[in-house]
């Protein structure tokens, strides 16, 4: 089967799971490779940010440059955390990187969401990675998008968020929606 009918019917598959009421899972090539999750704006909101970057080099980086972060997470490992304090296997969290806008419209100060720039994925997956989380980027050079893409070195992703991931390698203390649903988990959506 060619590629790109294999991707897109990898595609249908997760969107049909997810009109089921299932989890949506992950899919992958017969190369291992993680097919870029669809429909993930359906998705629980968690959290969002502008600029955030973890290593010295990025707090230099100017303005323009830095990109706003969407986060979402499927709606069924959203419930499952919030009554349990775990991410059950198979999560994934997409954060949506979206270029900063400043100029459009009636706007004079401050910044909006604008141009797309990518998706990066992290996913738990306790069958596939010794590690259980893996990470994904869904760009290439020049900002193009991929279909697929392979888990990023342990050294560049799964090391920080597994040293500073407030909960099971997650940066929840940066996702407000998690947070709140920790201290209140009747609070589940």
């Amino acid at each position: 089967m060619p590629v790109r009918k294999c991707l897109g019917f990898f595609a249908c598959l997760l969107m049909f799971a997810a009109a089921a009421g299932e989890m949506a899972r992950p899919v992958y090539t017969p190369a291992g490779e993680l097919v870029r999750p669809s429909g993930y704006r359906e998705w629980i909101f968690v959290g969002a940010n502008y600029g955030m970057g973890y290593n010295p080099a990025d707090a230099a980086a100017p303005a323009k440059e830095k990109v706003f972060h969407t986060i979402y997470i499927q709606p069924e490992a959203y419930r499952a955390f919030a009554s349990t304090g775990k991410f059950p296997d198979k999560t994934m969290l997409v954060m949506e990187n979206r270029k900063a806008g400043t100029t459009a419209s009636i706007n004079r100060q401050g910044m909006f969401e604008d141009g797309y720039a990518g998706i990066e994925v992290a996913l738990k997956d306790e069958q596939r990675f010794p590690e259980k989380w893996a990470y994904f980027v869904f760009f290439g050079a020049g900002g193009k998008e991929l279909a697929t893409a392979r888990a990023m070195p342990r050294d560049r992703c799964w090391s920080c968020h597994n040293q500073h991931g407030a909960v099971d390698n997650v940066f929840v203390q940066f996702y407000p929606v998690l947070r709140e649903a920790r201290s209140n988990p009747t609070a589940q959506q």
